[in-house]
C-alpha cells in the first residue's frame, strides 16, 4: 500500500505547477466574474457562512490520495482508470489532470490532482469516491486541495470555539403578514423583472421590489411561494426575504435552460443541453437536483436527450419537461421517470432507486402521481394487434403493490386527470369504432378514497363530440367538460360545456350531470382555486371571450373581452383572476384584473410583456372546524373590512372629485389665456379693419336674406285637346 501524501509532498508538487502554497490568501482569490451569474449583490452572507472558501481560485481541485505507485509504462493506463471514474461525476479540464513522479524511481507517488469545472463538481466527486475502493489494497482518500492550507493553519493548542450569540434567520413568508391581506404578482417585461402588490381597492398594483436584467431568460415562484428562481447562463438562483428580495443561494450549472422544483420545495432540478464538439456525437444532457437551502448536488443524471424524451408534457430539443415527476405531498419523498419498459421510482432519502431497481412495466407510455399520496397512475396501450388490451393501473409506492387495475378495448388513445385532493382519478379514453374508421370518447372514473376503488363509466350523449377541455374542480367533486360534435370540427361550431357531479341527488355515489351549455365561444376551462366559480374562456380562435360562471347556482355572472389574451390565471385565494396578452401578439401587450364575479378593475399596458405570475401561497393552517367557524360567523370578521372598504370607496370618490376639480381648473386657466391674449391683440384686428372695432356683438346688424334655389325642374308636354 502506498503511504499516505503529506503535506511536504503537496508542497513539493504545487511548486513544480507554480503554486507557492505559503503564499496562497485564499480570502483574497475569488472566482472569475462570470462566476456571480452577472448579478451584482451584496448579500453574499445570507446564511452566515464564510464564503472565502467557496470563492477560493481552487476550490475545483480535488487530490486523490491511496493510489497504487506504478512505473512509466504503466502510467498512461492508470491515468485512464481514474479519469473514467470521475469523468462520470464532472467534467475535468483539458489540462485537469496532474499525476507527479518520483524523479528517483520513475514511478508515480501514489497521488494525483484533478482539476473540475465547477467547485460544486469536485465538491461532489469527493463526497462519491473518498472510500472508494479499487482494489483490496488501494482504497481513496480524497481531499479538496483548498484543505491542505486549512489543516497547516490549526493551532497545536485546542481553544473553545468562540460562542456567538444567536440571531433568527429572516422571515422568508413575511409577505403572508400584509395587513391588507393583498397577494404579490411578478411581471417580465423587455429587460425589466418586477413584484407587486394587488391592490384592487385602490384600483391599481402597489409596487414592491424591480430589478432590471434580474433574470436571461425566464422567474418561476416555488409552489408555496417563498422563492422567486432566476435563471442565468452560470446557472440558477432563489431570491426572498421580508422586506426586499435577496439572493438566498445560487445553483451552478452551465447553460442550463430548464428548471422545476419539488412540490415542498425541498429541491430544484435543473436542466442543460450541450452541442458536442465532434459534430457525430449526440447533445450531452445534465440533469442536477439540488437541495434548495444548502445549494449541494443530491444527485446528477447525464445522457443525450433520447434517454430523457419519454413522457412528460413539454420541453425542449426533444426533452420533455419535467424529466422528473414528484409524489404529491410537502415531503418530497419520491420522484420517478418513465424509461423504455420500465418505470424508475427513487427516493430522496438516498436519491437512489426503491429497492435498487426500476418497475417493469412493458411497452408503458404514460405515468402521474396522485397529488397528496404515493400512488402512480400507469396507461399501458394494447399490445399484440389487441389481443393484450390496454390498461390503466393505480400502483402503490414503496411496496410497489397494485391497487387496481382496468383493461380498456380497442384504444386509440388515454390521458389522465387527477383531482387535486386525489379522491378521483378521470382517465380520458378515446375508443375505435367498430369500422375503425372513427374514434369517440368516454370517462373511466375512479374513486380512490372509497373501498376497492370503484369505477364508473361516463360517455357523452352524442358519441361523436370531440373533448376539447376537461377541468376539476380543485377539492370538490365536480367537473366541466368542453365538447363538441366531431362531424362539425372543421366548420368551427361552437361547442358545449357539460358539468357533472361524483355525487348524486341524493348523495349516493353515482356520477351525475348537473347541466349543458348550448353553444358557448370556449375552449378552455378556468376553476377557482376554491372551487365554485369557473371561467369559460375563449382564446386564440375565439379571441379573448371570457365568461364568469356560479357553478353552485348553475348561471352567468357575467360576460366580457380581453381581445387576443393568451394567459388566465386565478390568484391564490380566488378573489381576483388576471388575463394578460403577452409578446406572441404585438400588440395590446399586457394584463387585466378582475374579480371573481367579473367586474374589470384595473388594466396595465406594458410593451414586450413576457411573463406573469401569481406568488403562491402555502396551505393554511386553520382546521376544517376553524375554517367551517369562520365561515359561520363571517359578518363578524367582514364589518373590519366592509369599514376598510368603506373608506377606501371615499378616498376614490375623493381622488375623483380632486381630479375633476383639477381639470376644471386647468381648463379656466387655458380660456383666461386665450381672452387676455384676444384682449392684447384688439388694436391689431382694429387697425387691419381700418379703424372699425368690430369685435363687439353689437357693432354687428343681423339681417334675415331669403335665397331662392332650384331644387328640381322637370319639363312635361301637354296635350290640349281641341
Amino acid at each position: 500500500m502506498a503511504d499516505i501524501m503529506t503535506y511536504n509532498d503537496i508542497e513539493a508538487t504545487a511548486a513544480r505547477i507554480g503554486i507557492d502554497l505559503s503564499q496562497l490568501d485564499l480570502d483574497s482569490i475569488r472566482l472569475p466574474a462570470g462566476e456571480d451569474f452577472g448579478i451584482i449583490s451584496d448579500d453574499e452572507d445570507i446564511y452566515n457562512v464564510d464564503n472565502s472558501e467557496l470563492d477560493a481560485g481552487f476550490s475545483n481541485i480535488i487530490v486523490v490520495d491511496n493510489l497504487p505507485v506504478v512505473p512509466l509504462e504503466k502510467f498512461e493506463k492508470l491515468e485512464n482508470v481514474i479519469r473514467k471514474i470521475y469523468s462520470q461525476i464532472g467534467v475535468i479540464k483539458d489540462d485537469g489532470f496532474w499525476m507527479p513522479l518520483d524523479p528517483e524511481t520513475n514511478k508515480t507517488l501514489g497521488y494525483c490532482f484533478l482539476e473540475f469545472n465547477t467547485p460544486q463538481e469536485a465538491e461532489l466527486a469527493k463526497e462519491r469516491t473518498h472510500g472508494y475502493k479499487l482494489d483490496r489494497s488501494h482504497i481513496f482518500v480524497v481531499n479538496m486541495f483548498n484543505d491542505f492550507d486549512r489543516f497547516m493553519s490549526v493551532p497545536d493548542q485546542w481553544a473553545p470555539p468562540e460562542s456567538k450569540p444567536y440571531t433568527p434567520g429572516e422571515n422568508l413568508q413575511q409577505w403572508l403578514t400584509d395587513e391588507k391581506a393583498r397577494d404579490q404578482l411578478v411581471i417580465r417585461y423587455g429587460a425589466d423583472t418586477e413584484v407587486l402588490w394587488n391592490d384592487a381597492r385602490h384600483l391599481k398594483p402597489e409596487p414592491f421590489y424591480k430589478r432590471t436584467f434580474w433574470t436571461e431568460s425566464f422567474v418561476q415562484w416555488s409552489p408555496l411561494g417563498t422563492y422567486l428562481a432566476t435563471v442565468h447562463r452560470q446557472g440558477a438562483a432563489v431570491w426572498g426575504g421580508a422586506s426586499t428580495f435577496n439572493r438566498l443561494m445560487r445553483y451552478a450549472h452551465s447553460q442550463v435552460r430548464l428548471i422545476d422544483f419539488s412540490p415542498g420545495e425541498k429541491y430544484l432540478v435543473t436542466y442543460s443541453s450541450h452541442e458536442p464538439s465532434n459534430p457525430r456525437d449526440a447533445n450531452r444532457v445534465v440533469i442536477n437536483i439540488f437541495d434548495v437551502r444548502t445549494g449541494k448536488v443530491m444527485r446528477d443524471f447525464k445522457g443525450s436527450p433520447d434517454d430523457f424524451a419519454i413522457g412528460g408534457a413539454g420541453g425542449v430539443a426533444g426533452v420533455s419537461w419535467p424529466v422528473f415527476k414528484w409524489a404529491g405531498g410537502k415531503d418530497d419523498k419520491y420522484f420517478a421517470r418513465m424509461g423504455k419498459n420500465v418505470i424508475s421510482v427513487y427516493e430522496t432519502e438516498t436519491f437512489s432507486l426503491v429497492d435498487k431497481k426500476s418497475m417493469k412495466v412493458e411497452n408503458v407510455m404514460d405515468f402521474s402521481w396522485s397529488p397528496t399520496d404515493p400512488i402512480l397512475a400507469l396507461f399501458v396501450p394494447e399490445l399484440g394487434g389487441g389481443n393484450q388490451p390496454a390498461r390503466v393501473s393505480l400502483v402503490q409506492i414503496p411496496a410497489k403493490e397494485e391497487l387496481r387495475q382496468k383493461n380498456l378495448f380497442s384504444v386509440s388513445d388515454c390521458k389522465m386527470y387527477w383531482q387535486s385532493n386525489g379522491e378521483y382519478l378521470a382517465v380520458k379514453v378515446d375508443r375505435y369504432t367498430k369500422t375503425k374508421k372513427s374514434t369517440y370518447t368516454g370517462f373511466e372514473l375512479f374513486r380512490i378514497k372509497e373501498r376497492d376503488i370503484p369505477i364508473e363509466v361516463l360517455e357523452l350523449e352524442n358519441k361523436n363530440d370531440k373533448i376539447i377541455a376537461f377541468a376539476w374542480e380543485p377539492k370538490g367533486h365536480r367537473f366541466a367538460v368542453i365538447h363538441c360534435d366531431n362531424t362539425n370540427a372543421n366548420n368551427n361550431p361552437r361547442p358545449d360545456i357539460s358539468f357533472y357531479s361524483m355525487r348524486s341527488a341524493h348523495n349516493t355515489g353515482r356520477v351525475s350531470k348537473l347541466t349543458t351549455l348550448k353553444g358557448k365561444q370556449a375552449n378552455a376551462l378556468y376553476w377557482s382555486p376554491t372551487g365554485h366559480f369557473i371561467i369559460l374562456a375563449g382564446l386564440k380562435g375565439f379571441n379573448g371571450q371570457l365568461e364568469f360562471y356560479n357553478v353552485d347556482e348553475l348561471e352567468t355572472m357575467a360576460t366580457a373581452e380581453h381581445f387576443m389574451a393568451t394567459d388566465i390565471e386565478w390568484d391564490p385565494t380566488g378573489r381576483y383572476v388576471a388575463t394578460a396578452v403577452t409578446s406572441v401578439h404585438e400588440m395590446e401587450n399586457g394584463f387585466n384584473i378582475w374579480t371573481f364575479n367579473g367586474k374589470l378593475l384595473y388594466r396595465i399596458l406594458k410593451d414586450h410583456f413576457f411573463q406573469f405570475l401569481w406568488r403562491p401561497r402555502p396551505p393554511s393552517f386553520l382546521t376544517p372546524e376553524k375554517e367551517e367557524e369562520i365561515a359561520k360567523n363571517l359578518k363578524k370578521y367582514s364589518k373590519k373590512y366592509e369599514a376598510e372598504d368603506q373608506d377606501v370607496s371615499i378616498f376614490l370618490s375623493e381622488q375623483d372629485r380632486e381630479k375633476r376639480r383639477m381639470l376644471k381648473e386647468e381648463w379656466e386657466k387655458w380660456v383666461a389665456q386665450w381672452k387676455q391674449k384676444h384682449e392684447e391683440e384688439k388694436e391689431v384686428r382694429k387697425n387691419l379693419r381700418d379703424g372699425e372695432a368690430s369685435d363687439e356683438e353689437e357693432e354687428y346688424e343681423a339681417k334675415a336674406i331669403e335665397v331662392e334655389e332650384v331644387i328640381n325642374q322637370v319639363e312635361e308636354v301637354v296635350a290640349f285637346e281641341e
